[in-house]
This record gives structure tokens, sequence and C-alpha cells, in this order.
């Protein structure tokens, strides 16, 4: 039977973007038919405050990227974070990527804030922790494409990290069997890494800037992220 899988979208793509890649629920969705585990999605903006009703059963929760500070203030981030926290109350399995990733860690007692070491943009290295179960493919190095400056800082109680950098030490983390996190982007494909850099490009500096297009010759494991996701939410899932 096929997972079920929640994505709460957090952003709203640029205008000029939306034709070719919609959102990064779509993007999510496009990720996770590349890998073997079954699983179906439905996408809800809870920047828009979009939520499923609370009788729709899934097996996971997604929290994706944003341009949106995890600690910020606005009222759409104050209203998911008390939904977030019922859900996890609840013994849900949940998600997160980038924002994702530093909104759960702050919302269950670690710390996020503006690094000091500035943007990390284009591809990224990672050194993994021991093998879990359910990280198959298994694989010696992670690399990822990112884009971020704000990054987890403190985990909360009883996390485990499974990736760092000398970049971002808490690249990645898992909370037992309910709660997993990366600050990379799975989802991200080369294109749309090059456009955000184009973008960004006054903002990020030329050897910023350059460093990371010239990084994005390397291909990167998003296939292999995702496969590890769902074979989380499918290790030891729950009896409805």
């Amino acid at each position: 039977m096929s997972l079920r899988i929640c994505i709460l979208e957090t952003d709203v793509l640029r205008p000029e973007l939306v034709d070719q890649y919609q959102g990064y629920g779509r993007m999510f969705e496009k990720l996770f038919a590349r890998q073997p585990v079954p699983a179906e999605f439905v996408v809800y903006n809870v920047m828009q405050g979009d939520y499923p009703p609370d009788d729709e059963p899934f097996d996971a929760y997604l929290i994706t990227g944003s341009k949106a500070d995890s600690f910020g203030t606005d009222p759409w981030i104050e209203t998911l974070k008390t939904y977030l926290l019922d859900r996890y109350k609840r013994g849900d399995k949940l998600l997160g990527v980038c924002f994702g990733h530093q909104l759960l860690a702050l919302l269950l007692g670690g710390k996020t804030e503006r690094a000091s070491q500035g943007w990390g943009v284009g591809i990224h290295h990672y050194n993994l922790a021991p093998t879990q179960p359910w990280m198959t493919p298994a694989l010696d190095k992670l690399t990822l494409l990112i884009s971020h400056q704000d990054q987890v800082t403190a985990l909360p109680e009883g996390a485990t990290v499974i990736a760092t950098s000398e970049f971002c030490p808490f690249a990645a983390y898992h909370i037992n069997d309910q709660v997993l996190c990366f600050q990379g982007h799975p989802e991200f494909i080369h294109d749309y890494s090059r456009t955000l850099l184009d973008i960004r490009q006054d903002a990020l500096g030329e050897q910023v800037y350059g460093k990371g297009i010239a990084s994005l010759e390397e291909d990167h494991h998003g296939t292999a992220v995702a496969e590890w996701m769902m074979r989380f939410v499918a290790n030891k899932r729950p009896v409805s």
C-alpha cells in the first residue's frame, strides 16, 4: 500500500519561475516519483492558510523550504508552529527541508539563527554518521544542493545528527522514528539552483556566486535522500 504524504508548502515561487517549476510541492512530487517506495502526495500551501482537514489521514507531513526565516514572527509561521506541535504530540511523523528543518528544530527546543558563515549555495558535501536502517541506498558521503543563510545552531533534546560539515554542523538530524530533517534541498535540480544564484548574484557577491556556479558541475544525492525519507516514514509504521 502506498504511503500518503502531506506536503506543507511554505512559500510561493517568484512569478517568473512559476510556469516552469510550479512550486516546491510539485518539485517534491517529481523528486519522489524517481525513488522506489510507493507514495502519493497532497500539497497544501500553509503560507496562504491552506491546511488539510483534521480527519484526513497521512503517514507523514513534509515541511518545505521558504524565503521566510524560521525564527520569523509572521502570523502564518505562528499558525504553522502550533499545527506542527500538535501533530508532533499526536505522534505523527514529520519531515523537514531547509526552512522546515530549521522550524522543527526551533519548535522542539533547539536554536535557529542567521549563520555567521553567511550564504551557502550550490552543491555542498557532508560527512555522514553511522547508517540507520532506513538509509538505503547506503552512501559514504552526502552531496546536496543548498540555498540558505540561516542554520540550526543547537539541536533539540534527543536529536541525532546524521550529516555534518564544517560550514553546517547540523545539516541533517532525526529524532527517534518520528522526525527527519535536512538543511539541503533534495528536490532542487541544477537549473533551478542556477536560476536562484543568478537572481541573488548581487546579494551573494562575486566570490560566493562564482563558487556556487562552478559547483553545479557536480551531481547530488537528492533521489537517495528522497528514498531515505520514504523508508523512514515506512519504518515501524504505526498500525491505524
